[in-house]
């Protein structure tokens, strides 16, 4: 149907996920906001909340971003810095996941929150794939165990969206328009589409696991 992901016939399906879990948590998006890439979503659920919207990106050439960095290698960034991180499908990109989690950790302000999507069931991104490499598929399992080796045990919450069917469809280039709301909304362990994960960083500084 389409090799863009949907994109040319509607809201790709992932996207739609992502969205939902946004507008679910856009609570979380409020004072200082950093976001990857761009500051779409920043704008779209900060409804009056963001005080500073700051766009980061791996590399100079995004007339967007505000910060430069490799989160693997970002002490240029200040700590307790932001309230909220947008991270949404991103760390599929990152070979160091668990340097990249900690430096989130780090600059997000005490009980600053981490909002963070990224695939359990895609196609390649080929631009992506050949401009930083596409390292990673995750499950709720890794991502739990992940997050929770950076951020304080009880303040990660990890969910899995997508059935089998949206899955095929996302795998065929459907776009969400094209499903029912009730294929969309059906969840199936057995099928983790996308992961959602909202962490939150301790509100005493030296309280998680990351100091």
């Amino acid at each position: 149907m389409s090799n863009n992901f949907g994109r040319d016939r509607g809201l790709p399906i992932d996207r739609h996920y992502i969205e939902c879990f946004l507008a679910a948590n856009a609570h979380d998006i409020r004072g200082r906001v950093l976001e990857i890439a761009n500051d779409v979503y920043t704008r779209k659920f900060g409804d009056g909340r963001v005080t500073r919207s700051d766009v980061l990106h791996a590399a100079p050439d995004n007339p967007k971003a505000t910060i430069v960095a490799d989160l693997t290698h970002a002490d240029h960034i200040p700590s307790d810095t932001f309230d909220c991180i947008i991270f949404t499908q991103t760390l599929q990109f990152i070979h160091d996941v668990r340097a990249a989690l900690n430096t989130l950790y780090r600059i997000l302000r005490p009980a600053g929150t981490l909002l963070a999507t990224f695939p359990g069931i895609s196609q390649i991104i080929r631009k992506d794939m050949d401009r930083w490499g596409e390292h990673w598929r995750f499950t709720t399992l890794s991502a739990r165990w992940l997050f929770e080796d950076s951020f304080p045990t009880g303040e990660v919450t990890v969910e899995a969206r997508g059935n089998v069917l949206t899955a095929i469809a996302f795998l065929h280039g459907l776009a969400a328009e094209e499903l029912r709301q009730e294929e969309l909304a059906h969840r199936d362990p057995d099928y983790e589409f996308l992961i959602t994960v909202r962490a939150m960083k301790s509100k005493h500084a030296g309280d998680g696991a990351v100091a």
